[in-house]
């Protein structure tokens, strides 16, 4: 039977538990659920120990935050930690970029989300922090419906991101919030001993045979039950009320006409389903210009802008009401710029229902005749709102089909700090590796587009298209596996390619949605499921955003794209050392004959030791710091063994002081208590020295000369206690000890070790550290508490 306090502690977990499943919808998979059931689990565990012990309400809670801060620390940053559990500078560091990718990546995606690493620290402190707290209020304070309140904020952020229909998550919250309120009363009333059997019996008849009194308990239930009930089915019952937490906030992306947001979207799973379907289902038909003009003609939906390290997501951007004619393009300034105005026609099928509309890039003006389409200003998007799709839609666009030379992208000027800053920014953890690589296939190139022809040409060149490679959306170090297997399909390739391209100071961003299709008889483009497409889009000033084509045997590579005839850019093959793994020792370029470069950084770096690529390795492989990993996991070791120990050689120190010089009669009682209570025999204050030392004698099955011994200390006790005059008592030390020897002859060998290595006598240190914790904090509230009647006497 669990007692009082267990029960409220298992009502605790349980509520918490019951509202943690309502973050559940918001992601792609359980199994952070799982971890989050251990850690709430560990949680209440420390809490029962805690109050067992008992330590200060203070002190427990405190433990309980000190125990889930080495279990993420555990989890999270073990490599970063001292030891791999205590967080140090590095480990903590290591969390704040793991919160600022989660929280950029709460941002980004759309539900369900992948669970990235940074996501999954926050999910996991999240439901510790309210176990915590729960855990906390209901059980250490004794005080649940204020519990109630971190639960609610748990529930409350779950549902204002699902937005969705939550009535069985709402009704777990509920039902585990209830069973906690009435957990508390039942523990409440079970102070009041048995409840009357008068109370509660049914009117008119409290004495009836067979009748049975209605207890409070059950009374509870049913009203809160009831009340539970009401909540969940009373929207339903009554259309007209709206607005609850259980409301949704419509279905578009958007949030009506005019100053809304448009909602992160993430089409990669959609794009590689597309492109392994059986059938090439026909989306859309389009018609543009001349036959060359059509058949080069790509339709994009959605512009992917933010990088986590692992995925290209599209940002919250505000969105207004189509303008009648666009604004120009951001960057597109050069006066002798080529540029065509296309008129096109888009007929999209019916089936094809989605709430991006595929345009070509940049368009000038969308004719589109329903009003819940919204433009998107920063990636030049359409949006629909309130539930508006492509499904069965005909449009017009006008294009600008720009064609800049290569010599127009070279001369290309410097872009606006702010783009610059958003379009260049990549997280912590992007892999060193792939900014080496990106270094040293484009170390010949001059410019930024130089740099970026280099790049295609890398992937182009050097890589296979294949559809049936997955694209892990959890591991940060995908693109140094693609980058080593050398196939994928285009979001592999645009993913790489934009984020190099980041990492070498050039804006990029993913732009997705269908190469130009299959021409048809009577002169239309017909787009369809296999024509599904990504590619990155770089910044040049002057030309503005720019297509470039990486994917082998995929769409059209543009003629600007393929360099300057006099460009120094080689082509790049197989062969050449420069674009091999840099993992590969056989390929590597010869080391620098530098004296200061450390030989790691030689091998890794084609370039022969470039500060840029050198800075970060130098600090990896200095022979001189002596704080290595090894160093750190002895220190942790010694920490560890430090605390397993100091309760032995706590115990040890105190019954040396105890019984040297000539114990005195109440030092040897207190020795002689607390060795039989390591020994199995816990004290009991009640008893007389004469009864305790009988009980000793029992139960720890002492011989006639060690029972003598303990039958002396007792004397010597009560001469101590209750004679005016005391005489003398010498000898206590050795009849101390001798009792000590009985007690370990009698015990087996588990419970000598355990007497010796872990006394439970040593619990009293926590009790004196709990009490001074107790008695300080109390002077110090009697302190304010006087402090402030003082300023209220003052006039």
């Amino acid at each position: 039977m669990l007692s009082g306090r267990g029960r409220m502690a298992l009502a605790a977990w349980t509520a918490t538990m019951l509202t943690a499943a309502a973050l559940l919808p918001l992601t792609d998979s359980a199994g952070w659920f799982f971890q989050a059931v251990f850690l709430v689990t560990v949680i209440t565990g420390a809490g029962l120990v805690g109050r067992r012990v008992p330590l200060a309400r203070p002190l427990t809670v405190l433990g309980q935050l000190v125990l889930t801060v080495v279990l993420l620390t555990l989890m999270f940053a073990a490599d970063q930690a001292i030891g791999g559990l205590i967080p140090g500078p590095e480990a903590i560091r290591e969390f704040g970029d793991l919160y600022r990718t989660g929280g950029q990546g709460v941002q980004d995606y759309a539900i369900p989300a992948p669970v990235t690493e940074g996501i999954r620290l926050m999910l996991l402190s999240g439901v510790a922090a309210v176990a915590v707290c729960v855990d906390a209020l209901a059980v250490t304070y004794r005080s649940a419906a204020p519990a109630g309140l971190p639960l609610l904020a748990m529930y409350s952020v779950a549902a204002g991101i699902n937005q969705g229909n939550g009535e069985l998550l709402f009704f777990l919250a509920g039902a585990g919030y209830l069973m906690l309120l009435l957990a508390e009363g039942r523990e409440r009333l079970s102070q009041w001993g048995r409840v009357f059997a008068g109370l509660g019996t049914r009117p008119g008849r409290p004495y009836e045979s067979g009748s049975q009194p209605v207890t409070p308990m059950r009374t509870g239930r049913r009203i809160g039950g009831l009340v539970l009930g009401l909540a969940l089915f009373a929207p339903a019952i009554m259309p007209s009320l709206s607005g609850g937490l259980l409301d949704g906030a419509g279905t578009g992306p958007g949030q009506g006409p005019g100053g809304g947001l448009v909602n992160s979207v993430n089409p990669v799973v959609a794009l590689q389903q597309n492109l392994n379907q059986p059938d090439n289902r026909e989306v859309l038909r389009y018609k543009a210009g001349d036959k060359k003009q059509s058949q080069s003609l790509y339709l994009r939906f959605v512009a992917l802008d933010r990088f986590d390290g692992v995925m290209w997501t599209a940002g919250k951007r505000r969105i207004e009401p189509i303008p009648k004619q666009l604004p120009r393009p951001q960057g597109m300034t050069l006066e002798d710029l080529a540029v065509d105005v296309l008129d096109v026609k888009v007929e999209a099928e019916d089936w094809y229902e989605q709430s991006w509309l595929p345009m070509s890039y940049p368009v000038a003006s969308v004719d589109v005749d329903d009003k819940d389409w919204q433009f998107e200003p920063e990636g030049r998007m359409v949006v629909g709102t309130d539930g508006e799709d492509t499904g069965g839609t005909d449009y017009r666009l006008k294009v600008y089909d720009v064609q800049p030379t290569a010599e127009q992208l070279a001369s290309a000027g410097a872009p606006p700090s702010d783009l610059r800053a958003e379009y260049t920014q990549l997280p912590p953890r992007f892999p060193a590796e792939a900014r080496r690589k990106a270094a040293a296939v484009t170390k010949n190139a001059p410019t930024a587009y130089d740099k970026a022809v280099a790049l295609q040409k890398f992937f182009q060149n050097n890589f296979t298209y294949e559809t049936d490679v997955d694209v892990d959306r959890n591991d940060p170090d995908a693109i140094l596996d693609f980058l080593k297997d050398r196939k994928g399909f285009c979001v592999h390739f645009s993913f790489a390619m934009a984020a190099m391209a980041r990492s070498l100071d050039i804006p990029a961003r993913i732009a997705v949605g269908f190469t130009p299709g299959d021409p048809t008889a009577d002169g239309e483009m017909s787009v369809g499921l296999k024509d599904a497409h990504a590619w990155p889009e770089l910044y040049f000033e002057g030309v503005g955003w720019t297509r470039f084509e990486p994917t082998p045997t995929r769409g059209s590579v543009p003629s600007y794209s393929l360099g300057q005839s006099s460009s120094s850019v080689p082509r790049q093959n197989p062969d050449d050392p420069a674009v091999q793994p840099s993992t590969s020792e056989s390929a590597a370029p010869a080391p620098s004959s530098s004296s200061n470069c450390p030989e790691s950084v030689r091998r890794l770096d084609p370039a022969g030791c470039a500060d840029t690529l050198a800075g970060p390795l130098a600090d990896e492989s200095d022979d001189d710091s002596w704080f290595t990993p090894a160093v750190q996991g002895l220190l942790a070791l010694a920490v560890v063994v430090a605390l397993l120990t100091a309760p032995a050689l706590w115990r040890r120190r105190l019954c040396r002081l105890r019984l040297a010089r000539g114990a005195p009669a109440l030092a040897a009682w207190a020795e002689l208590g607390d060795s039989a209570w390591d020994y199995g025999i816990p004290p009991d204050d009640a008893l007389t020295p004469r009864t305790a030392v009988a009980r000793l004698v029992r139960l720890g099955s002492l011989d006639t000369e060690a029972a003598a011994a303990a039958e002396r200390v007792a004397s010597a006790v009560e001469h101590v206690l209750f004679a005016p005059s005391p005489p003398p008592t010498p000898g206590l030390t050795a009849d101390v000890r001798r009792v000590l020897a009985g007690l370990a002859s009698a015990a087996s060998r588990s419970t000598r070790l355990r007497a010796r290595l872990a006394p439970r006598s040593s619990v009293q240190v926590f009790w004196a550290w709990s009490q001074a914790w107790t008695t300080r904090t109390q002077r110090w509230s009697d302190s304010l508490r006087e402090a402030s009647l003082r300023l209220r006497r003052t006039p």
